[in-house]
């Protein structure tokens, strides 16, 4: 594989050094010396605990961050301290507003001859509330959008859609529809409230919460997931005969509070104002304490860039640490980070996020325009050795990433395997121990080598002010 792979890269580095003339002048490539000293950084990486650590310290002292609660204060605080901690030049904080949701109860049960209790959660942007009624299954959410309206007057809307398992995540776009969509459906077919069987791909009695909204003009109702087996045992109560179920949440928004993106930087050699961007969110779901979702994604950008400052020289440009607020409520983080850059797009080198886990990278791709393939290739010569291959023209940016690649900043896309995230993703199962030292190591290996790289590059990778960076999946 590593053979045809490296045929792949030769061939690109050809067809790019072969290319048209203005485009030759204008060709965007790393030096042989950079190159070197990215295979000296990748292997100290791979021996460093440091990412490892710097996840435990977050989980351990801080625990679970649901955003705007006094855990993100304390979040911000710790993350603050952190990036002084590990040596950054610069640490600064920019404010990120947003509604406030607490969750404060939630309990449900089978009422009647088969009593009994049921696990969920409520989905953040739930109503509080308390229902008892009759249930009514569907199978995924275009039967229940095809219900008539008013048919469910006084019943409980019940979804019963099973997310499928894949590598790159890809399920889970239908079964978040189900928790986004699913209630405002169940709204107009004029349910009382709303279950759903948890966006998750594990067998655990333990529920996946998440971000669900309600469309303009709707009253909103009690919302809930189920946890997979109990979703189970409801379909299998249904299959018998009519069952009726008590719901009662405690929830609610309450005003609005105001976070931070806490920001560090390794300050550039020689164009320090130019940056490159990585980072992950710093806030998470309360059911757990947020290892994977994301811890893991702040402590590996933050160990590597850490590791590229100790470098005797720094690269050319700046490397630049987000971690960001309120991703899981609404990519609060990532969109004050784009209004508060857009004047500085074109300063923005390239940006990449983690925020799928702790599992090991498995490809590498970007926007990166056709006179920097050449560079995008060089960055996949590195990474080979780490078991990354390269996928040009696949993949799109990370979630907070998203909104300064609508005002035309370059992304780049470091794709982890997600086999397992989505049994533990937004669960009581995300905590800590689920992380796999060795694993994240290589993450922290991948990141340092594609920044250093990026930040190195003799030209730049695409990022222009008005022209947004389309994802290409």
């Amino acid at each position: 594989m590593r053979a045809t792979l490296s045929v792949a890269i030769a061939t690109l580095l050809t067809a790019a050094v072969c290319g048209h003339a203005d485009a030759a002048e204008r060709e965007t490539r790393i030096p042989d010396k950079a190159i070197a000293t990215a295979a000296q950084l990748r292997e100290t990486a791979l021996k460093s605990d440091l990412g490892y650590r710097i996840v435990e310290s977050l989980t351990t002292e801080v625990g679970p961050r649901l955003a705007g609660s006094e855990a993100d204060a304390r979040a911000v605080a710790w993350a603050t301290a952190k990036f002084k901690e590990l040596g950054f030049d610069k640490v600064w904080t920019e404010p990120v507003t947003f509604p406030k949701w607490e969750r404060r109860s939630e309990s449900a049960q089978v009422v009647g001859k088969n009593m009994q209790p049921l696990h969920l959660t409520a989905l953040g942007g739930s109503p509080a509330g308390t229902v008892e009624a009759e249930v009514v299954r569907f199978a995924d959410l275009a039967a229940l959008e095809a219900a008539a309206p008013g048919s469910l007057a006084g019943k409980i809307a019940f979804i019963d859609y099973r997310m499928e398992r894949a590598r790159d995540g890809s399920g889970y776009g239908p079964g978040s529809r189900v928790r986004s969509k699913g209630p405002s459906a169940a709204i107009r077919a004029g349910a009382s409230a709303y279950l759903m069987r948890s966006a998750g791909t594990d067998s655990h009695r333990n529920p996946h919460t998440g971000i669900t909204r309600f469309d303009e003009g709707l009253t909103p109702i009690p919302s809930a997931a189920l946890a997979v087996p109990d979703a189970d045992q409801l379909a299998r109560l249904l299959e018998r005969g009519p069952v009726k179920v008590r719901v009662a949440l405690d929830c609610g928004w309450d005003g609005t509070y105001t976070s931070q993106n806490v920001i560090g930087e390794i300050r550039g050699s020689k164009k320090p104002d130019e940056v490159v961007v990585i980072g992950g969110h710093l806030d998470s779901w309360d059911l757990g304490t947020g290892a994977i979702d994301d811890g893991a994604g702040v402590g590996l950008t933050m160990a590597a860039a850490k590791l590229i400052g100790d470098l005797k020289q720094h690269p050319a440009r700046t490397i630049r640490v987000v971690a960001f607020a309120n991703e899981e409520q609404g990519l609060h983080g990532g969109k004050a980070y784009a209004a508060q850059h857009k004047p500085d797009v074109a300063k923005h080198q390239i940006a990449a996020e983690s925020d799928f886990g702790a599992g090991r990278v498995y490809a590498w791709s970007s926007s990166a325009p056709e006179y920097a393939k050449a560079a995008e290739a060089q960055i996949a010569q590195a990474l080979a050795p780490l078991g990354i291959a390269y996928t040009p023209g696949q993949g799109g940016p990370g979630p907070d990433v998203g909104p300064s690649s609508q005002n035309g900043v370059a992304w780049a896309r470091l794709a982890q395997d997600g086999t397992d995230y989505f049994d533990l993703h937004h669960t009581p199962d995300d905590t800590f121990d689920k992380i796999d030292p060795q694993a994240l190591a290589q993450n922290v290996a991948a990141y340092a080598v594609f920044a250093y790289l990026a930040a190195s590059a003799d030209g730049d990778f695409g990022s222009q002010p008005g022209s947004p960076q389309a994802g290409k999946e």
